[in-house]
């Protein structure tokens, strides 16, 4: 299923329940039907408190709210009883009691105004409920888009930049919120020749883009930098902390995660330090941004001698072709490099320009590159051109997702098609362009 709309928050709710699948002990939600109040019900200020409604709920029992564009609330929580969440739903009745939904049962004796579920052993019809309110949303945004086009008007509205009054909300959210529905896991995968991509870490990381949508769609995180900055530092922090708590044993080995380099040096990663297993540190990659390294080069230094002791591996990430003349990577004592893929490398870029990139591949080591954000075929064959054999982006992601799919249709022992083979390339392709409009 392409999910167009990846920032959807009936998008976030999907993701999020697909997540919980293998960590559904002692999760129940509850379905608030707000959509089918009286329009009069429906208004902006009403969807706001019912929303809040739950903000005790959320704190005490680890739990995630997702208010639909439709107006519906669905809330998620760990370890509640019946009888906590009851409170809030009846609180929330009370609010719209005028309105004929909030009294009403059907000829089934079921309440109409919500539903309750036990995710852990009712699951599968949860996960219908969330993949039933993705494609109503994706119905509607559709006929949006539509009728925009008709009218030759744009859905895109400007943003404001953020300001220092709601950084501080943003991280006061950010200390009580599950930001498990924002998690990613992206694969770094190794590519020889035509051979299938082979993965062989994956990067951990916050997505910024649907955290703002869900939490202040109309504000641009990143306009002012230095607050961005600090909404960073705070990112790392609860990123290390789901990270230290994670049972999920892909989180304990085998990743690479963005960090700040103060990060490096704070009370919540040596908790996180301590919680790996033996052995651990070595199979996981910091990936430091080169502004951040270029902002204080000594405080990075110290930094890096410290997780370098420690066993971890650094990669200098943020890395464009035309900043990678200023990385020095053995000056600098990181082992990888994460060079950011652009189309236009590709398409139409002058001889004098590709010549001059092939240097400086060549000077920091094609081994230690990591190719990143490759959308497209292209991409590949411009990094082995140069002597690279690590990438990462949608295109890798849609190949592996192909290859798990063909295998569980075909079965195990079968061989796969190779890369170049033109029907998979084919199919990649448009999957890929499709996932980057």
């Amino acid at each position: 299923m392409q999910r167009e709309a990846s920032s959807s928050k009936a998008y976030l709710l999907l993701d999020y329940v697909q997540r919980l699948e293998r960590h559904r002990e002692g999760r129940r939600a509850v379905h608030i039907h707000l959509s089918k109040l009286k329009a009069q019900n429906r208004r902006e200020h009403h969807l706001r408190i019912a929303e809040n409604t739950f903000d005790e709920l959320t704190k005490q029992f680890d739990g995630q709210v997702f208010a639909m564009q439709n107006g519906d609330i669905v809330f998620v929580c760990r370890d509640a009883s019946i009888a906590d969440m009851d409170d809030a739903v009846q609180r929330l009745r009370g609010l719209f009691e005028d309105d004929p939904l909030a009294q009403s049962i059907d000829a089934g004796h079921e309440d109409l105004f919500c539903t309750y579920y036990n995710v852990e052993s009712q699951y599968a019809p949860f996960l219908e409920i969330a993949e039933g309110l993705y494609n109503e949303e994706q119905r509607r945004i559709k006929r949006l888009q539509m009728a925009a086009e008709q009218s030759g008007e744009s859905m895109q509205g400007e943003q404001t930049p953020l300001s220092p009054q709601q950084l501080g909300k943003l991280v006061e959210f950010l200390g009580r919120a599950d930001l498990s529905s924002v998690m990613r896991r992206q694969s770094i995968c190794a590519v020889a020749g035509t051979d299938l991509p082979r993965p062989v870490f994956k990067e951990l990381f916050i997505s910024i883009g649907e955290l703002a949508q869900q939490v202040l769609p109309d504000v641009n995180l990143a306009a002012n930098r230095w607050l961005f900055q600090h909404l960073t530092e705070t990112l790392d922090l609860r990123v290390l902390k789901l990270l230290t708590q994670a049972d999920d044993r892909d989180l304990h080995s085998s990743f690479s995660v963005n960090l700040n380099v103060g990060t490096l040096l704070s009370r919540e990663f040596a908790e996180f330090d301590t919680s790996l297993r033996t052995g651990g540190r070595g199979t996981i990659v910091i990936e430091l941004q080169l502004i951040d390294i270029y902002s204080d080069v000594a405080n990075y230094m110290f930094a890096r001698d410290f997780v370098r002791e420690r066993g971890y591996r650094v990669c200098i990430d943020g890395v464009t072709h035309q900043s990678l003349p200023l990385v020095d990577r053995q000056a600098l004592g990181a082992d990888l490099v994460k060079l950011a893929w652009l189309p236009e490398l590709s398409d139409g870029v002058s001889d004098e320009t590709r010549e001059n990139l092939n240097k400086q591949v060549e000077r920091v080591g094609p081994s230690r590159v990591i190719l990143a954000r490759c959308d497209a075929p292209n991409a590949i064959r411009l990094g082995q051109s140069m002597g690279i054999s690590m990438y990462q982006g949608r295109y890798l992601d849609t190949v592996l997702q192909n290859q798990a799919r063909r295998r569980q249709e075909r079965g195990p022992g079968r061989q796969f098609q190779a890369i170049e083979d033109a029907a998979e390339q084919e199919a990649a392709e448009e999957e890929a362009e499709e996932e980057a409009k």
